[in-house]
């Protein structure tokens, strides 16, 4: 089925297309390279995976409970349109909520696999350029694997939300290689990684689980090379060019703040626009992610040389200043752990599973009929016609 026959709302165009601008790098030495930045090169092709495998896509998910969400953290809760909503509108609600987060997951994929390309090709360093690349494949597969579970597991999608459009194209249209680092290292992805982690940490359904932890697995990855490149390119810039930086991340930080909000959902449900964004203010559940979307910028952004009064400032009104000081690699060395514990949980599970397999044959083998064992043992011609010769063949060919 056609993604467009998925979508809540026809998106705006089939096709979004923003100019390029900037130049294209070529860098001819092969032989340097900071060895961070090439180790963590090798760690990307290392840790290539395939979503097809890694994932176990058998597993059952509810439609209109796919996560799992209290009726606590939807925002009509506690409303007089609640006390409206039937089971099945409250289980509808869950659906459309869990479409809408994973849908902008999956635009937002995208736009790193584009950000990450374009790295690729404007960045000026060879290390960054292989790094990069490894990046552009990890994104392509996130991609592939929010859009499986939209499509398989929940049938409905939401179009891109304006506010992550807006900060993408800005990214995007912006001529100075490092402004994909700055947008989409460490805004759009610590965007995503507070939302992945909000989830993972609180779902009990085990594949939005294990998409999540893998997934936040590789973005550990693609945060530290952020800050790598950043951190060593802006210590050659001067005052001014800092201030543009850091104002390109003040607009930002307040657009992510105070617009992604998925008031669009509650619009689907009949409730008018400026009830939804009351009622979406009112909601604990917001005012929690909104500081933990934070958790992951405020301390990067303060690590690369970014750190002025102004920014300083605005992180101080938006009551996020203190996260300045939080250990942002304590953060990335939890996802890389939360996602191998959750390898070792699963081949444990199936490695006893077989055991409990060959338990099972070996036991019925055991109490056969000594008839049967001893015609097993002797052969039985007929046997061997009309189930395959010595060379394996089966049927008349075996002859």
């Amino acid at each position: 089925m056609s993604t467009h026959d998925l979508y809540t709302a026809v998106p705006d165009e089939d096709v979004w297309q923003i100019p390029a601008t900037g130049a294209a790098r070529f860098n001819w030495e092969y032989a340097e390279g900071r060895e961070r930045l090439l180790a963590l090169y090798q760690k990307g092709k290392d840790k290539q995976w395939d979503g097809a495998k890694r994932i176990d896509w058998d597993l059952p998910v509810d439609p209109h409970n796919p996560l799992g969400t209290p009726d606590e953290a939807l925002t009509l809760h506690g409303t007089r349109y609640w006390r409206k909503l039937t089971d099945d509108d409250k289980g509808e609600l869950r659906r459309h909520y869990a479409s809408w987060n994973f849908s902008q997951f999956l635009h937002g994929e995208q736009g790193a696999m584009v950000c990450a390309a374009r790295i690729v090709e404007s960045v000026p360093d060879l290390d960054a350029k292989f790094y990069s690349a490894t990046q552009t494949m990890d994104e392509a597969r996130h991609a592939e694997v929010f859009g499986r579970f939209l499509h398989e597991k929940i049938g409905l999608l939401y179009p891109i939300d304006d506010s992550l459009q807006g900060l993408l194209g800005d990214t995007l249209r912006d001529a100075r290689w490092d402004m994909p680092y700055l947008g989409m290292q460490v805004l759009i992805e610590g965007l995503a990684l507070a939302a992945f982690g909000m989830i993972r940490d609180t779902t009990d359904k085990p594949l939005p689980k294990q998409i999540l932890a893998y997934v936040m697995q590789d973005e550990a990855r693609h945060v530290a090379f952020g800050r790598m490149a950043l951190r060593d390119h802006y210590r050659q810039l001067s005052d001014a060019e800092l201030r543009e930086r850091e104002e390109f991340v003040i607009e930002g930080c307040h657009l992510m703040r105070d617009r992604l909000r998925g008031v669009e959902v509650l619009e689907n449900f009949g409730i008018p626009r400026q009830e939804a964004v009351r009622f979406t203010e009112q909601s604990e559940f917001l005012h929690l992610f909104r500081r933990l979307l934070f958790s992951r910028i405020v301390p990067c952004v303060k690590d690369i040389g970014l750190w002025g009064p102004r920014l300083q400032k605005a992180y101080l009104d938006m009551g996020v200043f203190e996260m300045g000081d939080s250990n942002l690699d304590l953060l990335m060395s939890r996802d890389e752990e939360v996602a191998e514990a959750l390898d070792r949980e699963r081949f444990a599970a199936e490695e006893a599973a077989r055991v409990a397999e060959v338990a099972a044959v070996i036991a019925e083998g055991a109490g056969a009929p000594a008839g049967d064992e001893a015609g097993d043992e002797a052969g039985d011609p007929a046997g061997d016609e009309a189930g395959g010769g010595p060379d394996g063949r089966t049927g008349p060919g075996a002859r």
